[in-house]
């Protein structure tokens, strides 16, 4: 008796299987069961006459939220409260006992009401029913079939595991919230889409997205005006780099946190509900507090030892062996009447170096680490290295000095040989400085960056020079048959051949 426009879905001739037509039918019982304003409601349910099942539900006249604000040029306050809309819809599924696993843009339809922008979610027909009265025709995902968009899918979906709760979709909201505010998903769709099933695992379970202000800083966000957010005007204009950076500022901080505590890999640390995501974007937007926070650097440093465990060793062995360098150093000073003073000298500088060497871990974001072993070695020591040029290491320059021949060695050896020079340099200077006239210390930095003038840098006349004042410091130190008088021939020979 009423005329209306709406949208009817039907399953498609040949389409009608068991499985498809149990998932169907779950959707229509779990869409009936709802009521709330951003959900599309169920007017009618039924079946053809040849037995295809059909629900009839309102009709969204709208457009997907990521293209919705995309095209008015949203700010990002509008994009978080039309994203908290869709927190609340969720949040109302949940309580229903439904859990979407299908969250996105193309789900999301952005409708006006009284020139007032809504947000409408759409098409549970995926949803697994948590509530027993919708779970009698549960339908099971096969090993190694998705069920979902891979973009926007949790690590437990990805793998297939059977024990899918609502946090599920809170990472769904996490990828949502990403792209609404970055315009970019967290990992790229065509490479998602292209590569192997055990390939998308991987990726969604162990690398680390970008955070968000990272992303933007990085690349411009299609649509979106970051003068506009600070300026307010209305006029929507090209990103420059400026305005990136003013759009990196405005995420930093508690964007960036709630966005990553809604996609962490690990669910028992996600956001519980809905309800406590949207909250924690109501509090940013008042300029209170929000939950989120960074993680604690040892859940950091744990997290990223996970994941690079060989490299993590050599970094271990690195720190081992500077440690017992420093221990065999000591053995030597016992025999001289400064013994005690020697001993907690060098105490001090293992301690100083293991300090040091654990904060440059854990300061490395887990980020870097993307199956590229030399470019994570590079961001270690890159950080290691501005710590010292900061001088956080001028107390104690017996460190400084083993670290920056460390560090020089390291450079060298993945190509980075200006950083290297840079070091290795610096590492004989300071050292002629903490031990005037010979010493051992003084003649391994001399010979570091012999080795690197003649291995890497074509300036054999500078090496030569270098390898000869090396070879009569050890000399003089070690009369006779010494195994560094021995290395220091070796080197010189090889500058000479070259």
């Amino acid at each position: 008796p009423v005329a209306r426009r709406v949208a009817l879905k039907i399953i498609k001739i040949g389409m009608d299987t068991a499985e498809v037509v149990a998932r169907f039918e779950q959707e229509r019982q779990a869409l009936a069961l709802m009521d709330h304003p951003n959900i599309a409601k169920v007017l009618d349910a039924g079946a053809t006459p040849t037995g295809r099942p059909y629900f009839v539900m309102e009709h969204v006249k709208g457009m997907p939220v990521t293209q919705y604000c995309e095209r008015n040029k949203l700010g990002v306050r509008p994009r978080l409260e039309l994203f908290i809309q869709t927190c609340q819809a969720v949040q109302h599924a949940h309580t229903k006992g439904i859990i979407h696993r299908d969250l996105k843009p193309t789900n999301i339809l952005i409708t006006s009401q009284d020139g007032v922008p809504q947000s409408k979610v759409i098409d549970f027909g995926i949803a697994k029913a948590t509530d027993l009265r919708i779970s009698a025709k549960t339908v099971y995902t096969g090993m190694g079939q998705f069920i979902g968009t891979p973009e926007y899918m949790s690590p437990e979906q990805a793998e297939g595991s059977p024990d899918i709760d609502t946090r599920s979709d809170i990472y769904a909201l996490g990828v949502l919230l990403y792209e609404l505010l970055t315009g970019a998903t967290p990992f790229d769709s065509t490479r998602l889409r292209n590569a192997a099933y055990v390939d998308v695992q991987r990726l969604i379970r162990e690398v680390e997205p970008i955070r968000p202000s990272t992303r933007v800083s990085q690349s411009a966000p299609p649509g979106i005006d970051a003068a506009k957010d600070r300026l307010g005007d209305k006029d929507g204009r090209g990103q420059s780099q400026d305005e990136r950076r003013a759009r990196s500022r405005l995420l930093r901080g508690d964007l960036d946190w709630i966005v990553m505590k809604a996609l962490e890999k690990d669910r028992t640390r996600r956001y519980d509900t809905a309800t406590g995501l949207a909250a924690d974007i109501r509090r940013h937007m008042a300029g209170e507090a929000v939950l989120a926070a960074p993680p604690s650097r040892v859940y950091r440093v744990r997290k990223f030892v996970r994941r690079n465990r060989g490299s993590v060793i050599a970094a271990g062995l690195v720190t081992g062996a500077l440690v017992l360098g420093l221990a065999g150093t000591g053995l030597g000073l016992w025999r001289t009447e400064l013994a005690r003073a020697a001993e907690a000298r060098q105490r001090q500088s293992a301690e100083k170096i293991a300090e040091f060497m654990q904060e440059t871990l854990a300061g490395v974001e887990p980020s870097v680490a993307r199956g590229r072993d030399t470019a994570m070695l590079k961001e270690m020591m890159d950080g290691a290295a501005e710590k010292i040029e900061a001088g956080e290491l001028r107390d104690s320059p017996e460190a400084e000095v083993r670290l920056r021949r460390t560090i020089g060695g390291t450079y060298a050896e993945i190509a980075e040989f200006e950083g290297a020079d840079r070091m290795l340099s610096a590492a004989v200077g300071l050292a002629r400085k903490q031990w005037p006239g010979d010493h051992d210390d003084v003649a391994a930095c001399i010979n570091d960056l012999a080795w690197l003038r003649t291995q890497h840098q074509g300036r054999p006349a500078e090496a030569e020079a270098l390898d000869r004042e090396a070879l009569a410091m050890r000399q003089r130190l070690h009369p006779g048959d010494h195994p560094d008088v021995a290395f220091s021939l070796n080197n010189l020979a090889r500058t000479l051949e070259s």
